[in-house]
């Protein structure tokens, strides 16, 4: 029986162990740092996930035949390059391939190169260029912070005021670090994602899904890192996903190889389907959150193979999944994504009959508790997106916490 470890500690990661404890060939899982639902499925780690040296110890001193990367700082520290040159097997992007993700000027100028669809754009290092630039075009502007920014380095400035604000937090304030601020086209439509499994020129496409950034109902309120999603896009043809995996995905895949920067992880393309075609808006270099836990509960296939094989440039077959839909909303702390509390008891989790990933929580007492600002996420599924609708927030209800908030229209452009 296999030994695998899994970095990170999120709901993200919680699918993929979840998705590693139906596999026949893996006994032990290890998560590190994992989290308090994790505990249920693995042993989880006290180590940080950017903790390279430590992490590369751990898996040689435990016997460890896998490593699944979740996050993208474990990425961008280099964690895959340190354990493949110590002989470990590793499912994650090198550090320079992970440039897809933490540099969006490197994602925007392979685009541009290798004739991938995507918006427009400039970027700038100076404050005065970046504000003249943004000062003589059309409102709204789309300004991304070059770099790893969990998420929070997009702003669409609605006019010059709030265009000024954010460009000053990026280049004068640095707030995100020192970097460039790239300045695109604004584009409409809607927004998608495509995840897909990649080794080199090899793509095995997932499930699409839409996730939802913003806090409250009526995608109204601030941007967050996501308060749910689900798969089974009505709006999505197969026409267009076709050209979104060919002319999108596989052409990304290639121009890496081309680059000399071979993927051997997840592609994740955060797309949009404008009135113009399907465009990229962002590539990530690793699972998206909370898209994965919506996805991974349809693999039919054994994702140990998966994963050993992207790990090993070894050849798999297409992954199956299933033809059902799922739908996952996530339970927020009140507060989030600003100021919130920590530390309330929740109850009723052992009712709950779906799918039950734990984001931000922790154990105190023999209870659960908050910890994080996304705190759990519940997902279930179904033969339409109406069943699955109706069966989640039915189970939602079986929750009971004082200090938890979340969606109830998750999935309303489909319904």
């Amino acid at each position: 029986m296999k030994t695998v470890l899994v970095i990170g500690g999120g709901g993200r990661e919680h699918a993929i162990v979840d998705a590693l404890s139906r596999s026949p060939q893996v006994g032990k899982i290890y998560c590190s740092p994992g989290n308090a639902g994790i505990a249920a499925q693995a042993e989880n780690v006290p180590l940080k996930d950017t903790d390279v040296d430590g992490l590369k110890a751990f898996a040689l001193g435990h016997g460890v035949d896998l490593t699944v990367v979740g996050p993208e700082a474990a990425l961008a520290a280099g964690i895959t390059d340190a354990f493949r040159a110590a002989g470990l097997k590793v499912f994650g992007h090198t550090k320079a391939a992970t440039a897809i993700e933490s540099s969006k000027e490197f994602a925007k100028r392979l685009m541009a190169k290798y004739g991938v669809p995507t918006a427009a754009y400039r970027s700038f290092s100076d404050y005065d260029e970046a504000l003249a630039y943004v000062s003589g075009r059309l409102f709204p502007a789309v300004l991304k912070y070059d770099g790893l920014a969990a998420g929070k380095g997009v702003v669409i400035a609605s006019d010059l005021e709030e265009a000024r604000q954010a460009l000053a937090d990026m280049l004068l304030d640095h707030s995100f670090g020192a970097g460039k601020v790239v300045v695109e086209d604004y584009l409409t439509g809607p927004e998608f994602s495509f995840l897909c499994f990649v080794e080199g020129e090899r793509v095995y496409p997932m499930p699409l899904s839409q996730d939802h950034k913003r806090a409250f109902d009526g995608d109204t309120g601030p941007n967050t890192g996501g308060m749910g999603a689900y798969t089974g896009l009505p709006f999505i043809s197969p026409e267009d996903r076709q050209f979104a995996l060919e002319e999108i995905m596989q052409k990304t895949a290639s121009a890496m190889c081309s680059e000399g920067l071979p993927l051997s992880g997840v592609l994740y393309g955060g797309l949009m389907k404008t009135p113009q075609g399907i465009k990229v808006i962002e590539f990530n270099a690793r699972f998206g959150d909370p898209e994965t836990e919506v996805v991974l509960p349809l693999l039919r296939s054994d994702i140990y193979d998966i994963f050993e094989g992207v790990a090993t440039g070894r050849a798999i077959s297409q992954p199956q999944w299933s033809d059902e839909v799922t739908m996952g909303v996530v339970l927020a702390s009140k507060g989030y994504p600003g100021h919130y509390e920590k530390g309330f008891a929740i109850e009723g989790l052992a009712d709950v009959d779906a799918k039950l990933y734990h984001m931000g929580t922790a154990l105190r007492d023999g209870e659960y508790v908050t910890s994080g600002g996304r705190v759990l996420m519940v997902v279930s599924r179904g033969k339409d997106l109406a069943h699955a609708r109706e069966t989640v927030y039915g189970e939602i209800e079986k929750i009971r916490c004082g200090n938890l908030f979340y969606r109830r229209d998750i999935a309303h452009q489909a319904l």
